[in-house]
């Protein structure tokens, strides 16, 4: 018997990175996007709403598309333009206005989602968790009616690579990330430090896709322009880290994590050096109860595999 398709929200701030991961979700017939609730982070609202509109038309999608938050909760609004460029997909020149998104808006939607898909709803965050973070005080049942989240957010036990110890979906709204994490919500974190490690692209990688030839992969590695000039001016890291992809292979085969553990995670929200640092109480000293599957590795080369059969 064919099982139906699990339902999912990707909520995101599309940059180059979240517009692969996305793709990924929109050609996996093992899922069915529900809705994209959009917020600020990687670029401007405005953008991020027109960025997925894009993404999800040329995935041949017509999954809805809802605007959230336009700025984190208590902080000004920080982007990483000199990662996804000014538009947040490269600035290579893509058609990236005139689409209509959804009236309604993205709170309502992660509510209403919850609500029709009461256990089942597997919620994927790609961005700042504002949006979330507004869901679970809009509704105290929102939490506990999500199946599962996955986060891509933080750093397991590695350097952050906005600070030396923050991620930049934490540190751009650490507030919000404290609410999320203090919540029912069943959290599966895929930090920076597991993307490092199994989502660098290099080169070679990048032009094995590149070579492909379909409207995807031209589109996929084409916006991720930005970032490779950048690496090749620092120098860094070899290639380019795509995070945002991992964490939705993970949402969507779970088998590919190779090593995790459940740990207690909490959120820096005042150090003046670790504002935005995920503090992982990796050896229990804190005596509290874990609350997030912290991700250390993945399989790679499934990974690649499934990348690579996306943009098929």
């Amino acid at each position: 018997m064919v099982s139906s398709p699990i339902p999912m929200v990707v909520d995101t701030d599309v940059g180059t990175d979240d517009a692969v991961a996305l793709v990924l979700a929109l050609r996996d017939p093992r899922v069915e996007v529900v809705a994209v609730t959009a917020v600020a982070g990687n670029t401007s609202l405005p953008n991020v709403v027109q960025n997925a509109l894009y993404t999800v038309e040329i995935a041949g999608s017509q999954v809805p598309v809802h605007p959230g938050s336009p700025r984190p909760l208590l902080r000004e609004l920080a982007t990483a333009a000199e990662i996804h460029g000014g538009d947040g997909l490269g600035d290579i020149g893509l058609p990236l206005r005139g689409r209509t998104p959804s009236a309604e808006p993205a709170v309502e939607a992660l509510l209403r989602a919850a609500r029709e898909h009461r256990g089942e709803l597997v919620l994927v965050t790609l961005a700042p968790l504002t949006n979330v973070a507004l869901a679970c005080l809009a509704d105290p049942d929102f939490a506990s009616s999500v199946r599962r989240c996955i986060m891509m957010g933080g750093t397991g036990r590695g350097p952050g690579n906005v600070t030396p110890v923050a991620e930049f979906n934490i540190w751009v709204d650490p507030e919000a990330a404290a609410i999320v994490l203090r919540s029912d919500l069943d959290i599966t974190m895929v930090g920076w430090d597991a993307c490092l490690a199994d989502a660098t692209f290099s080169e070679d990688d990048l032009e094995s896709l590149r070579v492909l030839g379909t409207p995807l992969a031209r589109f996929c590695v084409g916006i991720q322009q930005v970032s490779r000039q950048r690496a090749i001016t620092e120098g860094r890291v070899e290639g380019i880290c795509i995070p945002d992809p991992l964490a939705m292979a993970v949402a969507l085969e779970p088998t590919i994590i190779t090593e995790s553990r459940r740990l207690g995670v909490g959120v820096e929200t005042r150090g003046d050096l670790t504002s935005g640092q995920t503090v992982v109480d990796h050896l229990g000293v804190t005596g509290r109860a874990p609350n997030c599957e912290v991700v250390f590795r993945a399989d790679r080369r499934r990974f690649m595999e499934m990348v690579r059969g996306a943009f098929l």
